[in-house]
């Protein structure tokens, strides 16, 4: 039995997590209130529907980067044209990602772990992709140190499979220092990324696959 994965890596989310929000309480109520007057009243918050474990429905929480404009049909304007100067400063940096730290104390998260994705990619997963779900995502993972947004969804979900079959406490201090590496040198982070979704990438394969 892993007991590092039964019992110890929730003990360490909760402690580190609960203790990163004590520190950073007064840097993150800053950050709250620069973002409120930058996205020009839409918010600080970026609230998002993302599968867990056992593939539970959870709202994801980050820091909003983007304005909510929109152009004379009512339809919001490109992300790159949303995207603010204090949003790409927060995405590079990765800050738009520590509110999230309150979903690892909630028990939705987890620091370690397959990023969550969008429901509406459930359907498409193969079996062995599937396992992602048998725990909690995390905030970074075996995928973020590896190519983050650049990428194919191939290789991420295979990097989450990795991750999942081989949990061990050595294994998430590698990706935690990885992490913060990455972090500080603003590898692998594109601001405005305009890759194709999970479902329309599949859908698409099905469908030139019938039509051969």
């Amino acid at each position: 039995m892993n007991l590092y994965k039964s019992f110890f890596k929730r003990t360490i989310d909760i402690l580190a997590s609960g203790g990163a929000l004590l520190v950073l309480s007064v840097p993150l109520g800053a950050i709250t209130i620069w973002l409120h007057f930058a996205n020009k009243g839409a918010g600080a918050f970026f609230f998002q529907e993302r599968p867990g474990k056992d593939s539970k429905i959870f709202k994801v929480v980050k820091f909003k980067s983007m304005t909510d404009e929109r152009d004379e049909n009512g339809e919001l304007l490109p992300n790159e044209k949303r995207l603010t100067k204090v949003g790409a400063f927060i995405r590079k940096t990765s800050i738009d990602e520590l509110p999230q730290l309150w979903n690892v104390f909630k028990g939705d998260m987890s620091l370690i772990g397959p990023r969550p994705l969008l429901p509406q990619y459930l359907p498409w997963y193969t079996e062995r992709e599937q396992t992602r779900h048998s725990v909690r995502p995390g905030i970074t993972g075996l995928a973020q140190i590896n190519g983050r947004n650049f990428l194919t969804w191939e290789q991420k979900l295979e990097y989450d499979a990795q991750y999942v079959e081989n949990i061990t406490f050595i294994a998430d201090c590698r990706i935690i220092y990885a992490t913060i590496k990455n972090v500080f040198a603003s590898k692998d982070i594109d601001v405005a990324p305009k890759g194709i979704f999970l479902d329309v990438e599949r859908r698409n394969k099905n469908e030139n696959k019938t039509a051969n």
